[in-house]
Parts: C-alpha cells; structure tokens; sequence
C-alpha cells in the first residue's frame, strides 16, 4: 500500500513537472506580445514607422496571424505525428526568428522576424495545451491548465519588468528584451528533450493503424466539422475570438495607448501594464486553480472574470484615460484576465474535442482568432487616433457579447474525464 502511494506521489510529480515544461510555451508567447508592444514606439522611431505600417507590424507578429498559421499547421501536424515531435522542436525555429528581428537593418527584415516567431510559437500553442490536458489527472486538469495561464502572466510580467530597466537604452534595451525570450526558449527545448509522448495520443493511434475502429468515418478529418464538434468550434471561436479583439489590444497596444493618449512615460506605461499582470498572476494561481475543477463553482467563476472584463473595457470608452481610470483598468483587467475568457477557453479547447481532433481543432481555432485579431490590429492606431473612446466602446461590446455566450452556452464538462466526455458526447472510438 505505501509503495503504490510512494509510486502515485512520484507520477504526480512527472504529470507537475511535464506541465512546466509544456507551459513555458505560454510565458513564451505571452512575452513574444509585450515584448512586440513595448518595443513598439521604440521601432516607431527608429525605423520612421507610419500609423499603417505600426499596424502591419502589429498584424503580422506573433500576437496576431503569423501566430495563427503556426498554429493550424502545428495543430494538425500534432495529431498526424505525435505532440512530442512539435514542442520538441518548434522553439528551434523561434530562436531564428529572435536573432533574425535583433539584428534587423530594416522595417521588412524585422517584420520577417517577428513572422518566423510567430509561426513558431503559434505551433508550439496547440501541442502544448494538448499534452498538458491529456497528461493531467482529471481531478486537477484545470489546475494544471491554470499553470499554463500563470506562466502567461509570469512571461508578461519578466519580459516587462526588463524592458523597464533597459528602457533608456532605446533599441538595445529591445535587443535585450527579445534575447531573454530566446534564452527562454532554448531553456524550455532543453527540459522538452526526455518528455514522453502522450499515452492518451498514442494508444488512439495504435487503435487507429491496427484497424480496430469500426466507424472510419469518425477517423475523417471533415468530421471536425460536423454535428458537434462544428458546435463546439462556433461555440469557442465566438467566445473567444471576439473577447481577443480587446485581449489582444491590451496586451499588445496598452503601453502605447497610454503613452500616446494618458500622458504616461514609455516607463510609466510598462509598469502600469505590469501591474496588471500581477494582478492576472494572483487571481489565476490563487483563485482560478483553486475553485475551475470544481463543476458547481465554474459557471461563478466565469461570470466573475468575464463580468470584470466588460467593466474595465467600460472605463476607456466613458471616461478619461487619467491615472486614476488606469488604475482601475489594471485591478478589473487583471482579475478578468485570471478567471475569465483565456482560462477557460484552454480548459474548453480539450475537453470538447477527441483525442484524434483536439490539436487540430485547436490550431484551426487558434487560427482564426489570431488571424482576425491581425487584422484588427492593423486598424487599432487608426481608431484610437480618430476616436480613444470608440475604440473603448467597441472593446466593451467585444468583451458583453463573449461574457454572454460563455454563460449561455457553457458545457458541463467540469469534473470528466476525457474520454467520459467523449462517450457522452458519442465521439469515443
């Protein structure tokens, strides 16, 4: 008896340390963002950038669709070859990026760069989430989704925090910022090297080449997108694409949008926006991760993060951005950022989908989000320029229409196995 309690103690801490491993994709991505954004007005300078180019730049950085097609290849190439294969080697290719965007003579030769990360870590996305759910024991999975999430915040707060102190060094303290991401992400490649496949992908596979699957057609890739598997992508593209409108201007435009319409310091303005991942941070590790496995306390949680949300989208568009207005965004924002939309989308993206679709899904999904976002972003420098407060409006209409949805159509997931869902959901093979 001791010795099967020493054994579960011991897997338990694999499945932990397998987790960070995994999740230090999302400190990657997260500091791929604000790194991007505060470097933004630096690179404005330095390379003579207009409105229209500052959101191409925008556009095709790892916030938006470079990200976007790195993740439905990645996605899809996770369920044909495995997930170990991708997050084993995908960061290979983001360091590239990394070198190739420090050393850019040029606004093209930096706007390749960003791309070539993007494409990288938006692969890395998919493969990660879905070995952390599928290694998770199904009492903790969404505390072990939480890590990812915290980790998000961590990647925020450091890669802030760095670019505060080099903040006077101008285009070397970029440099500098964007280099401890690549130490980050050869670190994360040298700790991914002895991780085992998924179990839970692997015998699916074997099932699969064996020819023990008695219904080919579940097997389809064009399965993905009928009955419920095409409800489920509405359900969570809806959810989360349109709260990632105004996520992803944030966590990319905060700082220049304070720079440029509250009359913060470029300084200023990192800390503000490290402060309110501070607060994500918290309410992430001490909230979320404590209350998301339990199925009765979901559909609260949720209303309390995404409910934050529209009230400090709310504050930009009715009243003005001083440092009292600020504040208050950081402490809603925060809170909303660590229980809300991101969290539980994660949590969603792989309970909902089987094991022979869910990274495709989840690349396809993260596709269209991040693309669109792309698009979005080309036009935010535009409109906040015409109007700071419509563009606070319509923020707050992104974050209302995807609190809804989630409420209206949350899934009774919570509590499940994996493969309990797919039974009930009748996608078990």
């Amino acid at each position: 008896m001791e010795t099967e309690m020493q054994e579960q103690k011991s897997l338990e801490r694999k499945h932990w340390r397998w987790t960070f491993g995994a999740s230090l994709a999302n400190y990657i991505d997260s500091g791929s963002i604000v790194a991007g954004g505060a470097a933004l007005a630096v690179w404005q300078g330095h390379f003579n950038l207009s409105d229209l180019a500052v959101g191409v730049l925008s556009a095709f950085s790892s916030n938006a669709i470079s990200a976007g097609i790195g993740a439905l290849i990645g996605g899809w190439l996770c369920d044909k070859v495995g997930r170990k294969k991708i997050y084993e080697y995908d960061l290979l290719c983001y360091i590239v990026g990394i070198i190739i965007l420090v050393s850019a003579p040029s606004s093209w030769v930096l706007i390749l760069g960003y791309i070539i990360m993007g494409l990288s870590v938006g692969a890395d996305i998919p493969a990660s989430w879905t070995i952390i759910a599928e290694n998770a024991q199904t009492k903790n999975r969404s505390r072990h989704g939480g890590v990812a999430q915290s980790l998000w915040a961590v990647g925020v707060m450091v890669t802030l925090a760095i670019a505060f102190f080099t903040a006077s060094l101008q285009m070397w303290g970029v440099r500098i910022v964007f280099l401890h991401l690549a130490l980050v992400a050869f670190a994360t490649w040298l700790m991914r090297v002895d991780m085992p496949e998924s179990k839970t992908w692997f015998e699916e596979r074997q099932r699969i080449k064996e020819g023990l699957v008695t219904n080919v057609n579940k097997v389809k890739l064009s399965s993905l997108f009928k009955g419920k598997n095409l409800k489920a992508l509405i359900f969570l593209i809806v959810l989360f694409g349109i709260w990632n409108f105004a996520a992803g201007t944030n966590g990319f435009f905060l700082p220049y949008l304070l720079k440029n319409f509250g009359n913060q310091t470029q300084a200023t303005s990192l800390v503000f926006q490290l402060a309110e991942y501070a607060v994500t941070f918290l309410a992430c590790t001490f909230i979320f991760m404590n209350f998301a496995d339990n199925p009765k306390a979901r559909r609260w949680l949720f209303l309390s993060g995404s409910g934050l949300c529209v009230l400090a989208m709310s504050l930009f568009a009715f009243f003005p951005l001083n440092t009292g207005i600020a504040i208050l965004f950081i402490l809603f924002w925060g809170y909303g950022n660590g229980c809300g939309e991101q969290q539980f989308y994660q949590i969603w993206a792989s309970e909902l989908f089987p094991t022979r679709f869910r990274a495709t899904a989840q690349g396809f999904m993260w596709a269209v989000i991040r693309i669109s976002l792309g698009f979005w972003s080309m036009f935010v420098p535009i409109l906040a320029t015409i109007g700071f407060h419509l563009l606070g409006l319509l923020m707050t209409i992104f974050t209302l229409i995807s609190m809804v949805v989630g409420l209206v159509f949350m899934p009774n997931t919570g509590g499940k196995s994996l493969k309990k869902i797919e039974e009930e959901q009748g996608q078990a093979l």
